[in-house]
């Protein structure tokens, strides 16, 4: 009687215990608004799937590239939209080596490790801490230990908040458990401030607060060097169109830009892009080092969203972040984050139109 008391309990146990595990990973779609400002976005990958906002005769429309479903973003291979980590962009070799101790990444790029590995945060179902539709959403991601062979237990919590009018803040917050580690985290929506199905970004007009880059190999892995934009495609110092100068480069932009700024705890304006027809204007203000601008080259024939299909240059991705394979360079800001130590991102998105 006693086991079969003990059996049922442990059955009881292990139903609650999956049930929860269901609940933990349910993905789910969440809406915040503000007038006629408003997103939307799911859990799955901590992703932005759309922006609406007016155009200069307060026409809707929404400016972000994605997809219908969620079986779309669970087989996307261009990061529509979603939260990049734990280390964002690349790491040359798909090794690094930390006190004293190599660790071995998945090479997911052409022999380096991209955005994660293969199966980063982009890929994952996070918790939802809070939503309020008027204000913000607050997703939670527990990294555990040798996630896609990266060192220790890492806490991650991403906010996304409605400030003002027409403003997105996002806030992303990282904290070692046990291990250091490196930490990288980078938002990767693809904006079209025409429309997602406006065609190409080539005619917006983009100005960069960047006068370096970390200048890359054939396969976009930073030689370590630093160099001025200053007489080369990459100078977006003025205001420019896209288009104005990408024929000189490999088909497309997809360059770290080093940020004119000496505080990282402070926000800066680091990048604002205008498309002439509609008058929508975004600035993007951020506390990070760095800014990959990328101009979707990749893409082809991507079925999107409302029947949409995104060709090449159909979206411009402006990510904040830390120096690019930073944990293999000494001489790059580092990403190391300790125990006790909290990595903090923060992004302020700021629309217009006139």
């Amino acid at each position: 009687m006693a086991k079969a008391l003990l059996f049922l309990f442990f059955l009881s146990g292990l139903l609650l215990l999956v049930q929860a595990l269901q609940h933990h990973n349910k993905i789910g779609f969440y809406e915040l608004k503000r007038g006629d400002f408003k997103l939307n976005l799911t859990n799955y990958g901590a992703t932005i799937m759309s922006v609406v906002t007016p155009d200069k005769h307060g026409k809707l429309a929404d400016i972000v590239l994605g997809y219908d479903s969620i079986d779309s973003y669970k087989n996307d291979t261009v990061y529509f939209g979603a939260l990049i980590g734990r280390v964002a962009n690349r790491i040359g070799g798909a090794k690094f080596t930390l006190d004293g101790k190599t660790y071995n990444l998945p090479a997911n790029d052409h022999g380096n490790t991209l955005h994660g590995g293969n199966r980063g945060f982009s890929d994952v179902v996070w918790s939802v801490e809070s939503h309020k539709k008027y204000s913000h959403v607050t997703f939670t991601y527990d990294s555990y230990e040798n996630e896609q062979g990266f060192p220790g237990k890492l806490k991650v919590t991403v906010t996304y908040m409605l400030i003002g009018t027409h403003e997105l803040a996002v806030k992303m917050i990282a904290k070692p458990v046990d291990k250091a580690t490196p930490v990288n985290l980078a938002q990767h929506t693809y904006w079209n401030l025409g429309g997602h199905n406006n065609g190409d970004i080539l005619s917006h007009i983009v100005q960069i607060f960047g006068s370096h880059i970390t200048a890359v190999d054939k396969l976009l892995i930073p030689t370590g060097e630093i160099i001025s934009v200053k007489g080369t495609p990459y100078d977006f110092l003025e205001p420019k169109k896209v288009v104005s100068q990408i024929h000189e480069l490999p088909g497309l932009y997809d360059m770290n830009y080093v940020l004119d700024k000496s505080f990282q705890k402070h926000l800066s304006k680091v990048a604002v892009v205008r498309e002439p027809v509609s008058g929508r204007k975004m600035e993007l203000w951020s506390n990070q080092l760095g800014l990959q601008f990328y101009t979707s080259g990749q893409l082809n024939d991507t079925k999107g969203k409302d029947g949409a299909v995104y060709h090449k240059y159909a979206g411009i991705a402006l990510e904040t972040q830390g120096f690019p394979d930073s944990v293999n360079h000494r001489y790059f800001p580092t990403q190391i984050v300790k125990p006790g130590e909290i990595y903090e991102h923060i992004m302020l998105y700021r629309f217009t139109a006139n």
